[in-house]
């Protein structure tokens, strides 16, 4: 697809300054700009490049000021947030794109399965299971499973690969990617005796509107009731979400985290890599948590923490520079101690 500078100005509601009618057709870094591609400037530690780009087009902040003469091939396109905008017209490009469309062969498709041909795409062996129903414009790619009594929303795009077990529920405009399972037994037993007994897991997977659940991410579904992923939550690549946990809005959680079974999280947090959340445990809204944080209590909202057990960020920072300082702290403890046993030894002979 080819794009023209005002073009790109009116879509993302901007100015353009320099050549209007230049066209681009593809994305670039601003550090690796080529002739008719389009790249951003976000973030001021890369203001040198884009002296020097070959990039046509830039997004740029409105308060840009450039410090010297920019090259003559390009042009900006001048937005309230540069970064911001890229996403918009990357979503925008991506929109434009032609739905697939119509069954491929061999998938097989049950006769109660609600699937429209001419609104839906069906690829090669995938499996559509009885009384699924398929909202318009939903994508199913190869050798994804779909069970039974599953619904999904239109706009909805369900990757190759990926694995929705039986009576669970996707919203509209959903992206799961391949390898991702929904739906999987909850990790449930009952010791009796010498041997553990399975629990069976009788709810299921509720994913509400606008939610990205990453390749390879795995949600069990609930023992009773459902395990909630609710709207416009983001989940990286390689996360385990167990049974009857409930995510909150807008959460965005990052790769290899794992949380324990019925936790619940907050609206906007933010987890960084490899936290592990215990079990039975209540993170409230608008908490960030730092990579590879440990958390086995309940968290009140609006806390930024870190560490394992974690603690909160500033406490951890400032207990950081003490750890590098133990064995120093080590041998003068030791060597007071000795002096301090002298001390005592001349006092009992006086």
């Amino acid at each position: 697809m080819e794009f023209s500078a005002k073009e790109i100005a009116s879509i993302l509601q901007g100015k353009a300054e320099g050549n209007e009618q230049v066209t681009v057709s593809n994305f670039s870094k601003i550090e690796e700009g080529k002739p008719g591609t389009l790249t951003f400037l976000a973030n001021l530690k890369y203001t040198h490049h884009i002296y020097e780009t070959q990039a046509s087009i830039a997004l740029v902040n409105d308060d840009f000021v450039p410090e010297k003469k920019l090259p003559s091939t390009l042009t900006l396109v001048r937005v309230p947030n540069a970064y911001a905008a890229l996403a918009s017209l990357m979503e925008w490009v991506d929109k434009e794109k032609k739905h697939k469309r119509g069954i491929e062969s061999p998938a097989y498709i049950s006769p109660s399965a609600n699937v429209s041909p001419e609104t839906v795409y069906v690829g090669a062996f995938a499996y559509i299971g009885e009384n699924v129903s398929l909202g318009k414009n939903v994508e199913i790619y190869p050798h994804a499973y779909i069970g039974d009594n599953v619904t999904i929303g239109d706009d909805t795009i369900i990757y190759a690969g990926v694995k929705i077990y039986a009576g669970c529920r996707v919203g509209k405009r959903c992206i799961i990617h391949a390898g991702a399972v929904v739906g999987a037994d909850g990790f449930g037993f009952a010791k009796e005796g010498g041997n553990y007994k399975k629990i069976p897991q009788l709810g299921n997977v509720q994913i509400e509107d606008d939610v990205e659940i990453g390749a390879n991410t795995t949600i069990d579904r609930a023992v009773m009731d459902s395990t909630i992923i609710r709207q416009g939550v983001k989940l990286d690549n390689l996360i385990q979400v167990a049974h009857n946990v409930e995510i909150g809005e807008n959460t965005v959680i990052a790769a290899q985290v794992g949380i324990s079974g019925s936790t619940k999280v907050g609206k906007n947090c933010m987890l960084g890599g490899q936290v592990g959340l215990g079990g039975h445990i209540k993170i409230g809204d608008n908490v960030g948590i730092g990579a590879q944080a440990g958390i086995i209590s309940h968290i009140e909202s609006g806390r930024n923490i870190l560490g394992s057990p974690a603690i909160d960020v500033k406490n951890f920072f400032r207990s950081s520079l003490l750890f590098q300082k133990l064995p120093d702290i080590y041998r003068t403890l030791n060597q007071l101690q000795k002096e301090v046993e002298t001390l005592k030894k001349e006092l009992n002979k006086d």
